[in-house]
């Protein structure tokens, strides 16, 4: 018999659907995605559904479709589509069309498998039971493993399985292919094609398992290659559908379609059952690293858990070409594009629980400098100057221009010229990953010259005041997106200065402790004394912009003199206030779309100012906050629990740890938060934990936890050397 401890176990690893529910079809469709680092397949459903947004993405395929603004992530061919009838009539869990008499879907967070089980009456004569079971192969990235079983309750039904790879899919009405083969013979059918600008090669292939006595019926559609396999079934009799697909490009292989079937014949030699064994003993060592136990909380275990699982299946194991973009590879929100939510948001957690990982993603922006310093030169500042939005090429990727809106006006979009934050904030996650890991390889070959050559950007940036006798940055967009072109951002002038503090004593380092290799890079980029002496008075000289009376930073200059508004009076809402108010109304009033000042706090913690000097920034800022940004709430509870406000620090907490669970934003139809995801581990491990590492590299605890937990127990790396860390009654750090 099964324990309740058990019981409550699985169900805290598991997110269920039952009833089906086709009022949240495109939520759930989200919520199922499987992946595996390299490939995203959203939870649709193989026999279709009206309505629904088939999505299959795979890491660094973009491309820029003519008459579009930016490039894309392109949708690619789907393979998970397979058509079942039951004596002739078409299985299908629309209203009207059959009966559905049981429903259950079921992801598991622990071996990153989705299940479907369905008992159906075809309206006619038969009721079967159908399961669906998928999972993007963790072992190998580029196979997809899917088991149709169906199951006769009474009568006895002919069943046909018509499976294809459809590649009618395309980015909500963009096309971004060529065709170049639909081909397919005995078991096998697959599509080749090539995507219009970037020309990316792709293989999708599928290979079936059925009946060897039984001929399948091959169709050659154009962009739609099929195979049908047709059998009876006697009452209480299965038979079963064995769907292995593989995807591969010319990223990865010279000849994609050679490599997808060696893919295939690898799958179908190990079988089945041994291919997902080998998928779940992965995710077991995967768990191992990246699992938070949290004891007296089902509702936050479930959750952290789904967070930490969509982190995991968007992160690039294997290719260090390639970052997480906003929404993952769970649908088609910001194009696919990367932004400062990959190395502020999602590296911290990567850093301490999966460093190979983190490091792939930092070195996604090595090799995207030369796109950095060609944005740089082209805005006339000298160094490396990261794009707002990436993609593939590490060029500027964010669109000037909204599309029309219904009155047919548009909007500027500033972030791609002015939100320049983004350089520092990579600089950040590369000390971040240097000082958790001593990876001094990594550092002195790649990590050394992101720190350096950005410094450089900003010491051409940085603009002098001569009347004032100070440094100063006009025309910036700090986090706080809702206030645009501001002059004295306090959050990019005091990272700045950060930022040129911690280059110099890079280095120093080199010359120190790598005075070969250290001087190339220093000559490379061009960096002399006089640069150096430059860089030290911008330190001592940036204005901070303060009130005098109140000992307040100014979030930018000219904020406290914005219009004060009552927030409350709009709540509660699910739409951003700049939507409420209008764009430019909201540029008037003193409303902070998302953590700020308190975004510094949570980066420079002492470094901000004493306990004191934050909790009175947090009581000044705190309430002007409009969470409007889905990465708001987990960085001000970890700043909440810091500061012993841990009422504020749970409510927090959970609101972004169940952002996309219960579709509190009502956009997760776009895709995964996945920067909300990465900041609910912060929130726990650096907040409520209050894990930290000193000066000295030791690790260092300050537990705050909410009241009702009882314990907390997770690992992190830490120099090289796993460390366990268990907070409860007797906390601890244990090798």
């Amino acid at each position: 018999m099964t324990s309740v401890s058990e019981i409550i176990e699985q169900r805290n690893w598991q997110v269920v659907e039952a009833p089906f529910n086709a009022g949240k079809l495109s939520h759930l469709e989200t919520i199922f995605t499987i992946g595996n680092g390299f490939l995203g397949l959203r939870g649709t459903f193989e026999e279709g559904y009206p309505g629904e947004m088939v999505s299959t993405l795979a890491h660094g395929i973009f491309n820029h479709a003519e008459g579009e603004l930016v490039p894309d992530l392109v949708n690619l061919p789907n393979p998970l589509a397979v058509k079942i009838t039951v004596n002739g009539v078409e299985f299908s869990m629309e209203r009207g069309k059959g009966q559905m008499l049981g429903y259950r879907r079921v992801l598991d967070l622990r071996t990153a498998c989705l299940t479907r089980e369905v008992i159906w009456h075809n309206g006619v004569d038969a009721i079967v039971k159908l399961r669906f079971e998928r999972f993007a192969s963790l072992k190998n990235p580029h196979l997809v493993a899917q088991r149709i079983s169906v199951r006769a309750l009474l009568g006895t039904p002919i069943i046909r399985f018509n499976s294809r790879v459809d590649g009618t899919q395309n980015n909500e009405g963009v096309h971004h292919w060529e065709e170049m083969q639909t081909g397919g013979e005995g078991d096998l059918i697959f599509l080749n094609r090539v995507t219009t600008q970037s020309r990316y090669r792709i293989t999708v292939a599928s290979l079936h398992q059925f009946n060897p006595m039984l001929k399948a019926e091959l169709t050659l559609t154009a962009g739609q290659p099929s195979l049908a396999y047709q059998t009876s079934l006697a009452v209480d009799s299965e038979v079963a559908l064995i769907k292995w697909s593989a995807i591969h490009t010319n990223r990865d292989s010279d000849d994609p379609l050679h490599a997808a079937q060696m893919t295939l014949k690898a799958a179908q030699q190990q079988g089945y059952e041994s291919s997902y064994q080998a998928h779940v003993e992965e995710w077991a060592t995967y768990w191992h690293d990246s699992d938070i136990q949290i004891e007296g909380d089902e509702t936050a275990q479930r959750a952290v858990r789904f967070c930490t699982y969509h982190l995991l299946i968007a992160a690039p194991r294997d290719d260090d070409r390639v970052s997480i973009g906003a929404k993952t590879l769970s649908g088609p929100g910001y194009k696919g594009h990367v932004f400062w939510d990959t190395e502020l948001f999602m590296v911290p957690m990567l850093t301490l629980t999966q460093p190979k990982i983190a490091r792939n993603l930092l070195m996604y922006r090595y090799h995207n400098l030369e796109g950095a310093r060609h944005k740089a030169q082209k805005s006339g500042f000298a160094g490396a100057m990261f794009p707002w939005e990436s993609t593939d090429t590490g060029e500027e990727t964010t669109p000037q221009w909204t599309h029309p809106l219904p009155d047919g006006t548009r909007i500027r979009i500033w972030t791609g010229d002015n939100e320049q934050h983004i350089s520092t904030d990579i600089a950040y996650a590369v000390m971040q990953y240097w000082h958790w890991t001593g990876d001094d390889e990594f550092f002195l070959k790649y990590g050394a010259e992101i720190v350096l050559d950005t410094a450089v950007f900003w010491g051409s940036r940085v603009e002098y005041n001569a009347d004032q006798g100070r440094y100063e940055l006009t025309n910036q967009i700090g986090p706080d997106e809702y206030h645009e072109n501001v002059n004295n951002s306090v959050f990019t002038n005091r990272m700045t200065q950060w930022h040129l503090q911690t280059a110099i004593t890079v280095h120093d380092w080199l010359l120190r402790e790598h005075p070969t290799a250290g001087a190339g890079l220093i000559e490379r980029l061009g960096i002399n004394t006089q640069q150096l002496t430059r860089w030290r008075d911008i330190i001592a000289r940036m204005y901070l912009p303060k009130d005098p009376q109140t000992g307040l930073l100014e979030q930018f200059e000219g904020f406290f003199k914005l219009d004060r508004i009552d927030i409350s009076h709009w709540q509660p809402r699910v739409a951003n206030l700049d939507a409420v108010l209008g764009h430019e109304r909201t540029q008037e009033v003193m409303v902070i779309k998302q953590a700020d000042i308190v975004m510094l706090m949570a980066l420079l913690g002492d470094q901000f100012g004493s306990r004191a000097e934050q909790e009175h920034h947090w009581t000044f800022y705190y309430p002007l906050v409009d969470h409007g940004s889905s990465l708001s709430p987990s960085i001000h509870a970890w700043i909440a629990a810091r500061l012993d406000h841990m009422a504020d620090a749970y409510k927090l907490f959970h609101y972004a740890a169940n952002i996309d669970l219960e579709d509190l934003k009502g956009n997760i139809r776009d895709g995964i938060h996945a920067a909300a995801a990465g900041g609910v581990w912060q929130a726990l491990v650096f907040g409520f934990a209050g894990l930290n590492l000193d000066e000295m590299g030791n690790l260092r605890l300050m537990p705050k936890l909410p009241s009702h937990w009882r314990s907390v127990r997770f690992r992190v790396w830490c120099k090289g050397q796993q460390r366990q860390i268990v907070i409860g009654d007797e906390t601890s750090t244990n090798p």
